[in-house]
């Protein structure tokens, strides 16, 4: 049962505390901070004013884009209880009409590379949470100051290194860290507010409008860093098909946005009450003697969310080969009950590696806050426009509210965009060239294997042809006890490994299954829509093409999904325990075909070769699987 079907329960409540709100939940401990921060190469000066329009401007960001674009908008939109950027893919897919044919495949590489900024949050993510919370040993002892780095990177190494584990066992105990963490800073924001209680007039949007219409020359750079606010925000929506709306709703309407709106309200009192407290309002809001422990919790909710943002890396790369945009890679599953949790180690590593980096590099959570801006509001922005343009062909709605709601929402979108711009030289280039690299490299690869199947299609031949000369040449082959099963890219064309077993060796198996894998733009395929049998003309030569069809979430265990045939279909008993696999391994070579640009060609070459072993990949039996190769040039 999905999640969507099992409405709401106290149960989905504090698993979305757990794994949807870590990023958004952490917000709090560097936005304030970094709007004021001094080394700003646009710094916001702190008077009273400023303080009142900043945390107002950042109550209304939340306000307009999580609870508005997200949590009341984009979250009625969803591909089978599926939500996120490659939902909203799949579908512009599906619902895109002729007429309209060039602006969804426009919008579709929009999303594409939508999900490749992800690839950047991804990066920058746990680097600039860790880092935050660590850097609050600043605040309890000065002097520790130049171990937060070696100790943020002993986190995120030993965060890694705990990957292939899986979350299942840890992630009980995430919602209880999560909910103590919410209400620690909603706390001490009430605490905060008692010392200055007029700031929350800052509640009313015409302090935001004041700062930004009477001191639009600092406002708008200051827009850069109060985008932090939302950061996550993007994972309430990627994360619905696991928890639900009415769950995510709830535990952001009840608990997250009550407890940040209070924290970033009390750390704008404690500035109010003396401005020195700008270089770290978030720890000072408490008693000197729960500084270290508030670090502690601090890192464990960063952690969190660091993680959160890891599986959504895992999940956005196996969705993307999944529908042709990446090869495919070596996923595990680390749940037998939840088919959502997997571990992909060539993503782990990469993300490992850039992670480090970025903590060396930047060094600090200011620094690198210019760079995670960029990534936020670009794919936020991308989501609200992919999602006006699907609500358009799927809801009722009369298009000038739809269009009226677009202005206004992209609007808001694109000025945190224009402003995360002016801070290019500074870091917000960061994700910019991390996203035009993963896009560059997807859509390389999409390209590059419809020219590799099309070459295949011309060597492989006519399947129906080929069936037709072994049964009118029975001297072709001969006929050996069994079942073979060869993976083929569909049905009109002949295996490559078959036509080489029938040519080479002139031998075929009694029964013969021509295995193909349908994708289907769907999250996961019923067991009883999973199967489809063609006969290719014939009941008793005992050659079958089988379709499977999977979801783009679903595991393709190949064997397991053959079980699910229907003997009566079968033209005799396949004995699919004893059955040999045939796989066609393909070389592939640089040719002087102008398909692509050549270095186009050796990125998709380079590419390939983290392509997982279809083997282990479709899970196949090695001592029964055998493998037959041959070389394409691109």
């Amino acid at each position: 049962m999905s999640a969507r079907q099992q409405g709401l329960s106290a149960g989905l409540v504090i698993g979305a505390l757990g794994v949807v709100f870590g990023d958004i939940g952490t917000s709090p401990i560097y936005t304030l901070q970094t709007v004021f921060n001094p080394e700003d190469p646009h710094p916001v000066p702190v008077s009273d004013a400023n303080v009142y329009g900043v945390v107002s401007t950042i109550f209304w960001s939340v306000m307009i884009i999580v609870t508005v674009t997200y949590i009341l908008l984009a979250m009625r939109l969803d591909n089978d209880g599926e939500g996120g950027i490659m939902a909203l893919i799949t579908l512009l897919r599906r619902r895109a009409g002729r007429p309209g044919r060039r602006t969804a495949l426009f919008l579709a590489a929009l999303g594409i590379f939508g999900a490749s900024l992800f690839f950047g949050d991804s990066m920058i993510t746990p680097a600039i949470s860790v880092l935050s919370a660590v850097e609050g040993l600043k605040i309890v002892q000065p002097s520790l100051g130049e171990l937060v780095v070696p100790i943020t990177a002993v986190i995120i190494i030993v965060l890694f290194l705990v990957q292939r584990r899986g979350t299942e066992a840890v992630g009980r105990i995430f919602g209880p860290i999560m909910i103590l963490w919410f209400v620690t800073i909603g706390g001490f924001g009430i605490s905060g507010i008692t010392r200055h209680p007029a700031i929350l007039k800052a509640l009313s949007p015409t302090y935001a409008v004041q700062f930004l219409a009477g001191h639009f020359g600092i406002a708008f750079f200051s827009l850069a860093a109060i985008v932090l606010s939302v950061t996550g925000a993007e994972a309430l929506y990627a994360d619905m098909g696991h928890f639900g709306r009415r769950a995510i709703a709830a535990g952001w309407l009840w608990l997250v946005l009550p407890a940040c709106t209070l924290s970033y309200l009390g750390q704008g009192a404690l500035v109010l009450d003396d401005p020195a407290n700008v270089a770290g309002p978030f720890f000072l809001l408490v008693p000197s003697w729960l500084r270290l422990p508030l670090v502690l919790l601090a890192t464990a909710a960063t952690v969190i969310a660091a993680q959160a943002v890891i599986t959504g890396a895992y999940s956005v790369a196996a969705q993307a080969a999944q529908l042709g945009y990446l090869p495919r890679l070596r996923i595990a599953h680390t749940s037998a009950q939840q088919i959502g949790q997997i571990y992909v180690p060539w993503i782990n590593w990469l993300l490992l590696a850039s992670v480090l980096t970025l903590v060396f590099a930047f060094r600090s959570s200011a620094a690198l806050a210019y760079a995670y801006g960029m990534a936020v509001t670009g794919t936020i922005t991308i989501a609200t426009l992919m999602f006006f343009y699907v609500a358009r062909k799927t809801w009722s709605t009369p298009p000038w509210i739809l269009y009226t709601g677009a202005a206004l929402l992209l609007a808001f979108d694109l000025l945190f965009v224009a402003a995360n711009l002016t801070k290019l030289i500074h870091g917000a280039w960061l994700p910019l060239l991390i996203a035009l690299t993963a896009f560059t490299v997807m859509t390389t690869w999409q390209k590059g294997r419809a020219i590799v199947t099309a070459q295949r299609r011309r060597e492989e031949g006519s399947l129906r042809d080929f069936v037709d000369r072994l049964r009118t040449d029975p001297s072709l082959t001969r006929m050996v006890p069994g079942t073979s099963v060869f993976l083929n890219r569909g049905k009109e064309t002949t295996p490559l490994a078959m036509r080489a077993n029938v040519e080479h060796n002139h031998v075929r198996h009694v029964h013969v299954l021509i295995l193909s894998i349908e994708t289907q733009p769907v999250p996961r395929v019923p067991d009883e829509e999973r199967i489809t049998v063609d006969e290719l003309g014939y009941a008793d030569d005992g050659i079958l093409h089988v379709t499977i069809n999977y979801g783009y979430m679903d595991p393709q265990n190949l064997p397991a999904a053959l079980r699910l045939l229907d003997p009566a279909r079968t033209e005799g008993e396949l004995q699919l325990g004893q059955a040999s696999y045939f796989l066609s391994k393909i070389e592939l070579r640089r040719g002087d075909a102008p398909t692509m640009a050549a270095w186009r060609k050796r990125l998709f070459i380079a590419t390939s070769f983290i392509t997982a072993d279809a083997a282990e990949h479709f899970s196949l039996p090695r001592d029964r699987t055998v493998i037959m190769g041959s070389h394409i040039e691109v």
